[in-house]
């Protein structure tokens, strides 16, 4: 059982690996309606519609930071350890309590008006979040 375990970490950090570096939004679906939804104001939706996301991942182990550049010139910084319970902030200032886990290499948190999840496929970053039935895709290429 303990090898079991042992080796299950290997593997989480395979993954975790594949996160660290800077990645910039090549596509994304859904966009208008889920900001919409989650109340950002018209002017921020429409800078934000083309905007090439800069997102950069840290990652030392399970210890992740996490930024991104916004169309505002705002970054959001989030730091976290897969598995425990930190502070983050969305992009609207709301500081929150989550806790970021990771299964099957996709990490996976609850923001408080939506679920998020983040993944490599292909080489490509691939970040889903759901609010409801309303589901932004964002997919971003590494820089």
């Amino acid at each position: 059982m303990a090898k079991t375990k042992e080796l299950s970490k290997d593997v989480s950090s395979l993954y975790t690996m594949a996160f660290a570096g800077k990645w910039e939004t090549e596509s994304q679906e859904g966009y208008d309606e889920f900001c919409k939804l989650l109340g950002i104001p018209d002017d921020i939706i429409e800078k934000g519609r083309d905007y090439k996301l800069i997102t950069e991942v840290v990652q030392n182990g399970n210890e992740f930071s996490w930024s991104q550049l916004y169309p505002t010139n705002k970054t959001i910084s989030n730091k976290f350890v897969i598995d425990q319970e930190c502070d983050m902030e969305t992009i609207g200032g709301k500081k929150f309590k989550a806790t970021v886990t990771m299964e099957g290499g996709k990490l996976s948190t609850k923001f408080p008006n939506y679920h998020h999840t983040s993944e490599i496929s292909g080489g490509k970053l691939i970040e889903t979040s759901i609010a409801g039935s309303v589901v932004l895709k964002r997919t971003s290429k590494k820089i």
